[in-house]
């Protein structure tokens, strides 16, 4: 691979930079962070939405921590936005959604959002960002108390505002970033209960519902954590609670589970087995040998239920591939890797922007099916960052020891 090549260092350097400058236009000058329309011009019509706000965080966080200009004020920016706009006074926590005049939409409390500002605050603490450090004592105190079910060894999805009521709903998605975010805050803090916590939820979503599924991951599930294959069949577009399998969230938990084996002291062989497993079944479901992209979903068969082609997906792969490779040294893993890397630099990279296309028809052409604009930095600074790094610690630690 070239200096030139798509998926290079020095090719991923600048494609990064280049998100980056796209991303700060974001900055709302009254507090938080936009969404942004193709362009990069603040989409109005929509609220300020927590999952973004915490996630720009992170991203400003980790940028500042890779020597990036103004990135330490934009961050600091995020933290404010936290421990402000979003908060709950009253009774502690984050909403998800807060309208312009600060009024609250949906007063329920989620387990996603929540999860993103315990990953956004860990993030910040180690940038060294003004405010994290309260914000991460809240963050872990909120999550392990409101929304860790020790029981279950895995989290509920919502609350009511008060923390009274739980909604029956259980979601692999939430549980999934919650294991992103507790392997950064043990890291980040030092306490080792975050990452048998993400053991806990892995070894039974991953170790036993996907296992039992043929390794496709069941998202849905009641009360008591009986799988949902059914869940939002009407409405198979979804973007958080989608109808079937997504091939991108098995790519995601792949690398998930190896940046977990990398953090534990003992080995867990099953761990290396289940990323290889799900990643070829999701490879088996969503690759075509004709046909570039990544299809949202498919059902439970493995057939493409919606064909649309997100950034985030194809995001997701990549990092798998360049995880896989780096731990197994199998050229198979590389050889995805650097396909997927020429379909990014060709078809989801917008060469007038800097950003990537959040959506494309699988005629490769965009489209806003589900996703309206380019509000959402996350996946692809991730997947610009990480394969720079080592598979743990995080790159919380490791970007700020210079890495």
């Amino acid at each position: 691979m070239t200096h030139s090549d798509p998926g290079s260092a020095e090719w991923r350097h600048e494609a990064r930079a280049k998100l980056l400058a796209f991303s700060r236009q974001s900055w709302r000058q009254e507090g938080g962070f936009f969404w942004l329309d193709d362009s990069g011009t603040p989409d109005r019509d929509k609220v300020l939405e927590l999952w973004i706000n915490a996630r720009m965080t992170y991203v400003f966080s980790l940028a500042h921590l890779a020597g990036e200009d103004d990135a330490l004020r934009m961050a600091g920016h995020g933290v404010r936005a936290l421990s402000t706009l979003f908060h709950d006074e009253v009774n502690g926590g984050w909403y998800d959604q807060v309208e312009f005049d600060g009024d609250v939409p949906d007063r329920t409390k989620g387990c996603y959002g929540h999860a993103f500002v315990l990953l956004a605050a860990a993030s910040a603490r180690a940038a060294g960002v003004e405010g994290a450090e309260e914000l991460l004592a809240e963050a872990a105190r909120i999550h392990g108390q409101k929304f860790w079910d020790a029981d279950e060894g895995r989290c509920v999805e919502e609350l009511s505002e008060d923390w009274s009521k739980v909604d029956g709903y259980r979601g692999a998605n939430s549980n999934m970033h919650a294991v992103e975010a507790y392997l950064v805050a043990a890291d980040v803090t030092g306490d080792d209960v975050w990452r048998q916590r993400a053991l806990a939820i892995c070894e039974r979503i991953i170790g036993i519902h996907a296992r039992a599924h043929e390794w496709r991951i069941p998202e849905h599930y009641d009360h008591d954590w009986t799988p949902l294959p059914s869940y939002n069949e009407e409405q198979p577009a979804d973007p958080f609670r989608p109808f079937g399998a997504t091939p991108g969230h098995a790519f995601e938990w792949s690398r998930l589970l190896l940046q977990l084996a990398a953090g534990l002291e003992e080995p867990r062989p099953w761990i290396e087995e289940a990323a290889e497993a799900l990643f070829a079944r999701a490879v088996d479901d969503a690759v075509s040998d004709e046909e570039p992209g990544l299809p949202y979903t498919t059902n439970w068969h493995g057939e493409a239920i919606v064909e649309e082609r997100f950034h985030w997906v194809i995001a997701e792969a990549v990092l798998a591939a360049e995880a896989l490779h780096a731990w197994t040294g199998k050229r198979i893993y590389a050889g995805l890797a650097e396909r997927w890397w020429s379909e990014i630099d060709e078809h989801y990279i917008d060469r007038d922007t800097g950003a990537w296309h959040h959506e494309l028809s699988p005629a490769m052409h965009p489209t806003a099916r589900t996703w309206r604009g380019k509000p959402d930095a996350y996946h692809a600074f991730n997947a610009l960052t990480l394969p720079d790094l080592p598979l743990a610690p995080s790159a919380a630690l490791t970007l700020g020891a210079g890495a």
